[in-house]
């Protein structure tokens, strides 16, 4: 879809449809709303006044205009009540009104950037309505060879009135197709199946990012991993023929002197659990498995691209976990990149020993500070549900900030502890630990597991298994992929930057 700013008056514009919004408790159409009702002749205050029109959140309504508009159908959302009227609600507002003008079959639509959508800025009402919009329309058809349905909404025109800050929306705007088409991308990686979306695909994928972008892109092969002593991924890549892949990225907007960030993706393309082999019902969706990874290399992307001030660094382990001959066995004894040892409690708790290699590279290379994101435990999906990221960390002035990316991105992270007693749990009788806690408190142990190789570093380790995933379309997500991460981590270098 092509966005575009201009300015001029909205009425006077022959789309297919405008979209206005109208909130909760208001007796009588607004701003755009009203100028929209006068040329209807009053129909929008009636529907109003009747209750046909509430303006609770997401609540859709389509007119035709009869021709007294240019535009041939009206669309209104609503918005909630007006104290709670934020970005993340307008935002998924938008993304419900655009799957229904889909529906509706409109091409072209025009919105205006005013204050009526109850957000102040002119660049932040810019950004959420191109946010909401392409990640809302977001479909993931690359297998189906049935046409669509539907047709895709080609234009959308953002109509700011005579004069206004131009610029400042087309500043908005660029900020959100970025952010959007960045997690856009995500979403079809973590979305393509297992046999597409192979540890060498997805190295693929970030070296195709850094040739756009212009970072700096190296690929550790097994025999590199060797000499580096990363035991963690070597062992869970044994039982598959597909090679792994150590993905490290590089992205220099500051002084080369300036100690970069690390950003850490987990990057199991597809997870069986191995030897301790997962139950066969939903074993599909493990090729998620690989969405911290994709999260990271997509992020560093759209960072390029805004050619924001700092360095960052970007560590995607990645290989499968299957069965096989030479697969690693639940007893075996791991050596990590740092020395530690860990005794292989389940073979199904891989992704925090690729991690543990990641972790210890970062050290290696005093990166800090380093926030991971990994698909780690079903545990944390119990505790928190799919609306909420785990989040844990050793510091917490840089959780803060995480936490704050995440609101700013609507991608919720709720701090859980580091419980230092639990760490009995995860003792060895023959190892420096074991990959493994008892039954309760999973996401802990797994988190205080990596703890070990992140040490004194500054560190946010974020357990993203549960909003992975949507079951269905709502506000800005769609069925599938969310592409969780991208944003938070786009917001997180944006604020950093601003601190240089």
């Amino acid at each position: 879809m092509d966005i575009k700013v201009i300015s001029g008056d909205i009425t006077k514009l022959e789309t297919d449809a405008i979209l206005v919004g109208h909130t909760e408790g208001e007796s009588k159409p607004g701003g755009v709303l009203a100028q929209v009702d006068q040329a209807l002749g009053g129909e929008i205050s009636r529907l109003i006044s009747d209750g046909a029109i509430k303006g609770k959140l997401n609540e859709i309504n389509i007119i035709n205009t009869l021709g007294r508009l240019p535009a041939r159908r009206v669309a209104i959302v609503g918005l909630g009540k007006g104290a709670e009227i934020n970005v993340n609600r307008l935002r998924g507002a938008i993304g419900e009104a655009f799957r229904a003008l889909r529906r509706a079959s409109a091409q072209k639509v025009a919105t205006a950037i005013t204050r009526d959508w109850g957000i102040q800025e002119t660049d932040t009402i810019a950004q959420t309505i191109a946010e909401g919009s392409l990640l809302g329309l977001y479909t993931f058809r690359h297998h189906i060879t049935k046409p669509p349905e539907f047709k895709e909404i080609e234009e959308l025109l953002l109509v700011g009135p005579k004069p206004f800050q131009r610029q400042v929306a087309e500043k908005g705007l660029r900020t959100g197709k970025i952010l959007a088409e960045a997690t856009i991308k995500c979403r079809d990686m973590v979305n393509e199946p297992a046999n597409v979306m192979t540890p060498t695909e997805l190295a693929a994928k970030a070296k195709q990012v850094a040739k756009t972008y212009g970072l700096e892109c190296t690929i550790l092969e097994r025999e590199d991993m060797k000499k580096l002593g990363m035991g963690g991924l070597l062992g869970v890549s044994q039982g598959s023929v597909e090679p792994p892949k150590f993905i490290i990225l590089r992205y220099w907007g500051a002084d080369k002197k300036q100690t970069p960030i690390g950003f850490v993706g987990k990057g199991i393309t597809f997870d069986s659990g191995g030897i301790s082999l997962k139950p066969s019902e939903n074993m599909g969706d493990m090729k998620e498995d690989m969405a911290g990874g994709a999260a990271v290399i997509c992020a560093l992307g759209a960072i390029a691209e805004l050619k924001l001030k700092v360095n960052i660094t970007g560590l995607i382990p990645a290989t499968e976990n299957l069965p096989g001959g030479s697969a690693q066995r639940p007893g075996d004894i791991v050596k990590f990149l740092n020395g530690k040892t860990a005794e292989i409690g389940s073979t199904d708790a891989e992704g925090r020993l690729i991690l543990a290699d990641a972790l210890s590279y970062a050290r290696k290379e005093d990166i800090s500070p380093v926030i991971d994101l990994a698909t780690l435990t079903g545990a944390c999906m119990v505790a928190l549900g799919d609306l909420y990221n785990g989040a844990f960390s050793n510091h917490k002035e840089f959780l803060d900030q995480v936490v704050k990316a995440g609101e700013l991105a609507g991608e919720k992270h709720w701090q859980l502890p580091l419980v230092e007693e639990y760490k009995e749990q995860i003792k060895s009788d023959c190892a420096d630990m074991k990959n493994i806690g008892g039954r309760y408190g999973g996401a802990i142990t797994a988190a205080l597991f990596l703890s070990e190789f992140i040490e004194d570093t500054p560190w946010v380790h974020l357990d993203i298994a549960g909003p992975v995933r949507s079951d269905k379309d709502k506000g800005f997500l769609v069925k599938g992929a969310t592409g969780i991460g991208v944003r938070t981590l786009v917001n997180l270098a944006m604020e950093r930057a601003k601190k240089k």
